[in-house]
């Protein structure tokens, strides 16, 4: 099949972009004053979280607006680690997957993946207050989709329990592995704050069927050999 590759992952570095920006920006960076500081910065992040994020149980309410909401809860992120977490893994693999898929429909994966593994979860925690924020569906997303796309690749991972040592594994070891551990995780999971491991589970696993669907006839085409890349235990 002859296409145009493209050589730049612009859509890539746009999200990583605009994340960063708008998180900047937020009131979670705590960077800008007029947001306060103290009880009033607590006040202002819980307000922005609950306007923008994700609030399940909002979503069965009859009002449009909730259903608005999981595509502008994928730019924001709670903190630092959230925020530095997720962009770690979006630049690793991020790159390679588009430039297989190519800029349009990396985008229309990201975006409807990501979508679609937030309202998966708020569906799975209906009764659930708490606002849900963060790319890790969308990212997550990525990382399926570079399974399928790339299965011979081989990553890099640093283990903390063995003293951070750099191990190289191929890339479908690593992710099966990672997808494990939020499915397990995923089991456990409750209405309160914390990690959604479900949108992990549903992002990649649509990632993987979206890359599946689409190029299962041309995998052997695969564009380039992905750089290696260094992962650590945080998840997306």
């Amino acid at each position: 099949m002859n296409r145009t590759v493209p050589k730049i992952p612009v859509v890539t570095c746009a999200l990583i972009v605009l994340c960063t920006v708008i998180f900047l920006t937020a009131p979670a960076s705590g960077f800008l004053p007029g947001y306060g500081t103290g009880p009033g910065l607590h006040r202002a992040q819980a307000a922005y979280f609950n306007h923008w994020g994700v609030v399940p149980r909002t979503l069965w309410s009859g009002a449009l607006r909730p259903f608005v909401t999981p595509v502008t809860a994928l730019f924001l992120h709670a903190g630092w680690l959230h925020l530095l977490g997720n962009l770690l893994f979006l630049h690793v693999f991020g790159g390679p997957v588009e430039m297989r898929m190519g800029h349009l429909r990396f985008a229309v994966c990201y975006m409807s993946v990501g979508y679609t593994a937030m309202f998966c979860y708020a569906a799975a925690h209906s009764q659930s207050a708490e606002p849900l924020v963060g790319a890790s569906g969308a990212v997550s997303g990525v990382l399926g989709a570079f399974l399928y796309l790339h299965p011979k690749a081989r990553v890099t991972s640093l283990f903390p329990f063995l003293y951070f040592l750099p191990l190289r594994f191929p890339a479908w070891a690593a992710l099966v592995f990672w997808l494990a551990l939020q499915w397990i995780a995923a089991r456990s999971d409750t209405d309160g704050p914390g990690v959604a491991y479900l949108a992990h589970v549903v992002g990649f696993t649509l990632g993987f069927l979206y890359a599946w669907a689409r190029y299962r006839r041309f995998r052997a085409d695969t564009v380039g050999t992905p750089a290696p890349a260094t992962q650590g235990e945080s998840t997306p």
